[in-house]
């Protein structure tokens, strides 16, 4: 009897290519929607991609008892509301740090401010630079779902490590969009 992909132990190798998949679907992301494609239809087959690494990769986190039963992650419907022009200012004096919750410990140090407009409600939240070999940005949040539907250390929105990026739609430095739909829980956010 062949043995499912799953049921083998990953290597370090299945970790690079589960990061290079992953960078991939962000820049086929951010290719389509520079080239104009709607963004639902986008964020679908992001999500189509996610789900297929984490049905079949050596990589995923889920469980195999997990993975026999999963069908795809949970998120709400594409809501066009969620996805926000934001100003980022760059942090010149960032002496702020902390450190991560991995076991290397991971330091990470205050970047930028993105500011943005939720519905009406103006919000600052803090970008940081993963203050590690290689770096790279990283934009966490938290909120009301943080402890039941996700973990507690809170989400994040934007890992570059990971390929995730800021889109600059105009390709201004500045100007952002940053769109919750590709981070929202099966609970309503409450920032």
């Amino acid at each position: 009897m062949e043995q499912e992909t799953w049921q083998r132990v990953p290597t370090w190798l299945d970790l690079y290519d589960w990061r290079k998949r992953v960078a991939s679907l962000y820049a086929a992301r951010d290719a389509a929607l520079r080239a104009g494609e709607a963004p639902e239809r986008v964020w679908a087959r992001w999500r189509a991609g996610r789900d297929e690494l984490f049905a079949h990769h050596p990589q995923s986190p889920l469980s195999d008892a997990a993975r026999r039963t999963f069908t795809a992650l949970p998120y709400y419907p594409y809501d066009p509301a969620w996805r926000i022009p934001a100003q980022i200012e760059p942090i010149s004096d960032a002496a702020d740090t902390f450190d991560g919750c991995a076991p290397a410990g991971m330091r990470f140090r205050r970047a930028a401010r993105l500011r943005l407009v939720l519905h009406t409600s103006p919000l600052e939240l803090t970008v940081y630079w993963i203050d590690v070999y290689g770096g790279g940005l990283f934009l966490p949040f938290w909120d009301a779902s943080v402890s039941d539907a996700t973990y507690e250390g809170g989400r994040y929105l934007i890992d570059t490590v990971k390929g995730s990026d800021l889109f600059r739609p105009s390709g201004d430095p500045l100007n952002v969009l940053v769109d919750f739909n590709y981070r929202k829980p099966v609970k309503p956010l409450r920032l």
